[in-house]
């Protein structure tokens, strides 16, 4: 018998799809359900609507992305802390279990000093886990800035649950599988993607490659989770941005949801059958 781990698609896979066509491409390439990434569309951040489009495509609403990015400053106001608990709302709203969320920017000073605090605390206000995602530092000529505060390693803080992110893992210098060995079962929530690192091919943005096109060992990694019975969700969170056409979508997302299915398959021990029932069958 074989079990297989939840795979979902973001919908940061096809931004610039209307929201509904996101949760059809989904449906059609067959994901588990969708992670939301809260942006500026409104639509992204109503709970009647996706409640709506997870029940119409039948795909469940697996994670709610936070709106941390430098592009969705504004959205769900500027206190990062608000954005968080707005974010674990809509996430319990929608029965989602987990809130992704990224270490605090640098200039966020009095936030990230409590931003291990504040994530303990609207897990456990909201029933939701709030799983921190690894970030990378930001490279200028020879100057290396670490743009995240305290660290872009959620593993070094005391938080219970953390997101995987290889592309982030690549463009920081970071291997993927030293990353979820050192977090254990922390692990809880992984961005099925890919990276190259800088060192072999000089980049300084984040490429969110489909998995096995780049440098990161993302096989081991589903294959180690797999083997210790993963109860989190992996979510493709695969950049399409080059593919012009809905098919060419679909062949990008297909392969990254078969590599996945591949890799992340772990043998089930049957549960073992009672005594008294053994016996019976041999008496018959």
């Amino acid at each position: 018998m074989w079990g297989v781990v939840t795979i979902g698609m973001s919908t940061s896979c096809s931004h610039s799809y209307p929201l509904e066509q996101t949760f059809r491409l989904s449906a059609d390439i067959g994901f588990d359900g969708v992670e939301v990434m809260v942006m500026h569309d409104r639509r992204t951040r109503d709970a009647d609507t996706l409640r709506a489009l997870a029940t119409r495509y039948q795909q469940p609403i697996l994670s709610i992305h936070a709106p941390v990015l430098l592009a969705t400053s504004f959205v769900f106001g500027l206190s990062a802390k608000t954005k968080l608990e707005k974010s674990a709302e809509l996430a319990r709203a929608v029965g989602a279990p987990t809130v992704v969320v990224h270490p605090p920017f640098r200039w966020q000073g009095g936030y990230s000093k409590v931003f291990a605090e504040v994530v303990g605390e609207v897990s456990a206000r909201y029933g939701v886990r709030v799983a921190v995602e690894n970030m990378f530092g930001w490279k200028a000529g020879h100057a290396h800035l670490d743009a995240y505060a305290p660290t872009w390693n959620p593993g070094t803080l005391p938080v219970d649950s953390l997101t995987l992110d290889f592309s982030h893992a690549a463009l920081n210098g970071s291997n993927g599988l030293e990353l979820a060995t050192q977090w254990s079962d922390r692990l809880h929530h992984v961005h099925l993607c890919d990276g190259t690192f800088p060192d072999e091919n000089p980049h300084l943005f984040d490429e969110h490659l489909a998995p096995g096109d780049g440098s990161q060992p993302v096989s081991g990694v589903l294959e180690h989770l797999a083997a210790g019975r993963f109860d989190g969700a992996v979510i493709a969170e695969v950049s399409t941005a080059s593919d012009r056409t809905r098919e060419k979508k679909m062949q990008r997302l297909g392969r990254t949801l078969e590599y996945a299915r591949r890799y992340s398959m772990a043998p089930v021990t049957p549960l073992p059958v009672p005594r008294e029932q053994i016996v019976l069958a041999r008496a018959s």
